[in-house]
Parts: C-alpha cells; structure tokens; sequence
C-alpha cells in the first residue's frame, strides 16, 4: 500500500483481490475501490467483510478473471486512477494481463510478482537439505514486456517474512513435504533430520496465525523469507500524444 503511493480519494482497481486483504484497507482509508477476483468463494468472503466494516459505498466486487473479455465484462477503460494486482498474475498471456491494467488505469498501473523461488518453497531449508528448486523469472518477463509496450517501469524490491509452525516432528515433515516435488521426493529423510534439528518451541503457540489458525506448538529456528519485486509505471496510453 506504501509503494501504491496514492493520492488521496483516488480510485483503483485491485485485480485478484481475493478475500479484500488490501480492498477493505484501502476503502477504509477513502478510495472508491474495484474488487475484482475469478473465485466466486473470494469473493463471498469479501462481501462478508464489506458488510462487517459498512463499506458498501466505497467497494464494487467484481467477478473476473485475466482471461476473461474485458470489453465484456472488466471494467470500461480509463474506469480508474490506479490499477494494480498484488501477487495474483495468474496467467498464461501475461502480455495480455499487464495491458489490460495499463488500458483500465488513468494514472498508475502496479504489479507485485515473486522475485526468487515460490513462495510455496521454503529456499533456505531446500538448499539446507540439497533440493533442487527453480527460481520465478516472471518479474523479468514483465519488466521487459513493459518496456516493449513503451512504458518506463520502476522496479522496488522487498521481502515478507513467514513462520511455519506445527505441533509435532512428523507433522512438521508432513507439512514441509508439500515441497519435495519436481525431483525433490526422495529427500524425505534429509527433511527430516532437518526439522528435528532445528525445530524450537513457538512462542506464539496457540495465537491466531497470519491466516487465522492457531499457531502450533513448533517452528524452525530461522524465517522464512520471499522477495518481492513491485514493478509500477505509467500507463503507456495517458502518455501518448
């Protein structure tokens, strides 16, 4: 929300904005948002919220997906002073996707893309235990099709931290097993003589977790972390002649 850095009142769209985790904010803070996601389940929770906080008059949720026919049923272009998607490009035409925010936005267009390895990996117990993982190049593709397409994105790097915690050693490996996957499976064991020598007891055993869970009684004694790069420009059509 800090590096969106919008004006106040200005409007936006946030294209898969699942359960409203930056929409309710930004709508609290003043901005007349677009909620825009293709998972109706989503957007069920989202208008849970927007009841539960009376923000009817400042959020539009909208069923739609990157594939979708914007002319169709996206919002109309120029609809907004800022459109962006916060770690949800999920799709295959990703040319297609950035100039459907570029298109949409008056202003500002954003798109935060992972920058290192899936945040579904865990890279330092991966490389702890040998386990081969392959980083996303998605941002680059971006940025270089951004340049194509005339625009001058500007690039902000950042990391999130996460904690997996669990209650026991074999839930721990079942958990973090999640990731042996492309190769990785018969690293079981090493994942194992890893959790058991670095598990620590959670502090925080039993308090809601970042998704509402209550915590487990264990994590490991180093943070997950995932990079992030935030790619931001100036809609190529507001600045043509």
């Amino acid at each position: 929300m800090k590096l969106l850095a919008l004006e106040p009142g200005e409007s936006v769209l946030d294209m898969g904005c699942g359960a409203g985790s930056i929409a309710i904010p930004l709508a609290q803070a003043g901005h007349p948002v677009i909620a825009a996601d293709f998972s109706p389940a989503m957007l069920g929770t989202l208008d849970a919220g927007i009841e539960y906080y009376g923000l009817e008059d400042r959020i539009t949720p909208l069923e739609l997906a990157w594939d979708d026919d914007w002319d169709l049923v996206g919002p109309v272009a120029k609809a907004v002073d800022v459109a962006f998607a916060s770690r949800s490009v999920t799709t295959t035409n990703l040319k297609g996707a950035l100039a459907k925010l570029d298109r949409t936005a008056r202003r500002r267009c954003a798109v935060t893309m992972v920058a290192n390895s899936s945040p579904r990996y865990d890279l330092h117990l991966m490389n702890a235990i040998g386990a081969s993982v392959t980083c996303s190049n998605g941002f680059v593709y971006a940025f270089n099709i951004l340049i194509q397409m005339g625009a001058l994105p500007q690039v902000t790097y950042f990391e999130s931290p996460r904690r997996d915690t669990f209650d026991s050693l074999e839930a721990g490996v079942a958990d973090f097993s999640r990731m042996l996957e492309h190769g990785n499976e018969d690293k079981i064991d090493r994942l194992r003589d890893y959790i058991a020598q670095h598990m620590i007891e959670n502090p925080h055993a039993g308090e809601p977790g970042s998704k509402g869970v209550p915590q487990g009684r264990y994590m490991l004694d180093h943070v997950r972390k995932v990079r992030w790069a935030f790619i931001a420009w100036e809609p190529v059509s507001s600045s043509r002649p």
